[in-house]
């Protein structure tokens, strides 16, 4: 039994042994070579050489996202762009109404309460200047449409007298009758045209009631909406917010009142006129003539003389060019001399800065940007002139070559009229002293005096000056 038994245990342990071994990493010299390891599949050749890399995929999504957010804000922008000039329209309104609305505020006023008071009176002088003018229109329309074969034949009469001319009233029926169909086609294109007018004229009187809904709350809120705007900025650059928003208010002031003065300018020099040629309503078409051509941007000088030529043809057809040459005399006088000095002085801006300012703002918002083109640039000079440091410059000839001639000749005048003064301020006293338009002073006689007052040396004139 033993002997059985311990067979058994020797192969036990032999098969435990070969397992052991097995399980074991055989040990290998470094004489020995390395196995062969397994090839890995090599990288497919294309169009990105050895593979695309990782972050290709998001920067092309990116910039998909980029173009896609742009092109939306870009269409946004050019939907939005009528009521940002809305905005921008009735923040320069509420910017020249405000300082009368502050004054009513100081008294006790409620700024909304203000505020509907200027509005009222705004619209009262407008509705008033509207009326008087609209009755002088129809009146003189009506005036025309029964006078107008008179007038013709008046004009047709005066242009052969002038021009040495045969023309008649028939020969001008002729062409009339001879041009019916294209006169026709032209009444119907403007029949088909009316509900595009209606269309502008309301979406004109939106645009108004929108531009002044939104200068009513900037100018009664406009503490508020000051306020509202520092509360987003940190405290070092409020101070500079409310510095810039004074010089706008400033400037725009300014900029009204210079408007305001070269129309009265304007109403009196016609009125003179149209008083000399004796016209109708010689004072309404003056008030006229001043408040289109200054308020009325890029047309409003030819709307403004339009009406006096219409009115004066109704008088005599010399005096509508008489009007007409005076209209256009007057408005170079005002471009070169009057406009550029009044609104230098007021506004603050040189002329040819100023001229500028209106070019830039007629070329990218139209007829707006020319209207609040000047206060425009004042701010923003006068905003840049606050924090911009200037340097005193050196005299120098390359600078002001002038200078030196001018100070030559100021040399000149002085001496000249220093001569004038002794000359005729010279003479023997009393006392026998000569002096240039002086006194003797209490040193004595025989002395000589320069400048208006004796030395003060002694009795023997030895005094100095």
């Amino acid at each position: 039994m033993t002997s059985s038994a311990e067979p058994q245990n020797s192969d036990r342990s032999a098969q435990a042994a070969d397992e052991a071994a097995g399980s074991q990493p055989e040990h290998r010299n470094d004489s020995d070579p390395a196995p062969a390891r397994e090839a890995a599949p090599a990288p497919a050749e294309g169009l990105w050489g050895a593979g695309m890399p990782r972050w290709l995929p998001r920067a092309m999504v990116l910039a998909l996202v980029m173009v896609g957010l742009f092109q939306l804000a870009d269409w946004a922008f050019h939907q939005l762009i009528d009521l940002f000039v809305m905005l921008l329209v009735s923040f320069f309104l509420s910017l020249a109404l405000e300082p009368a609305v502050d004054r009513m505020a100081a008294r006790g006023v409620r700024r909304g309460v203000g505020t509907f008071l200027v509005f009222v009176a705004v619209a009262v002088a407008v509705a008033g200047f509207l009326t008087a003018l609209g009755t002088l229109l129809v009146d003189q329309v009506a005036k025309i449409a029964g006078d107008l074969p008179h007038l013709l034949d008046n004009l047709i009469n005066w242009i052969n007298r002038t021009f040495h001319q045969d023309l008649s009233l028939d020969e001008l029926q002729k062409k009339l009758l001879k041009d019916s169909g294209a006169i026709e086609n032209y009444a119907q294109q403007a029949a088909d045209n009316v509900w595009g007018v209606s269309s502008t004229l309301i979406g004109g009187l939106f645009q108004a009631f929108t531009v002044g809904l939104f200068t009513f709350y900037f100018t009664a809120d406009g503490p508020r909406v000051r306020r509202t705007v520092c509360s987003l900025l940190p405290p070092a650059k409020q101070g500079e917010v409310l510095r810039a928003w004074e010089i706008a208010l400033a400037k725009t002031g300014g900029y009204l009142y210079s408007r305001a003065l070269l129309a009265v300018a304007s109403a009196l020099a016609h009125w003179v006129m149209f008083a000399l040629l004796d016209l109708p309503y010689a004072a309404a078409l003056a008030v006229w003539v001043g408040v289109m051509s200054q308020f009325v941007p890029t047309i409003g000088t030819y709307l403004a003389g339009a009406l006096p030529v219409l009115v004066a043809l109704t008088v005599e057809p010399v005096d509508a060019l008489w009007v007409l040459a005076f209209v256009v005399v007057y408005q170079q006088i005002e471009n070169y001399l009057l406009h550029p000095r009044i609104t230098a002085k007021t506004v603050d801006v040189h002329p040819a800065v100023a001229f500028g300012s209106v070019i830039a703002g007629a070329a990218l918002l139209g007829a707006v940007g020319a209207l609040i083109a000047i206060p425009a640039a004042a701010t923003l000079q006068g905003f840049v002139g606050t924090y911009v440091r200037r340097y005193e410059v050196a005299t120098d000839p390359r600078i002001d070559r002038g200078a030196q001639r001018r100070a030559r000749r100021e040399l000149r005048r002085k001496a000249a009229r220093r001569l004038r003064r002794m000359v005729g301020g010279t003479g023997p006293d009393e006392s026998g002293t000569t002096g240039r338009g002086g006194e003797q002073g209490p040193g004595g006689s025989g002395t000589s005096g320069r400048g208006g007052e004796q030395g003060r040396g002694g009795d023997d004139g030895g005094g100095k000056e």
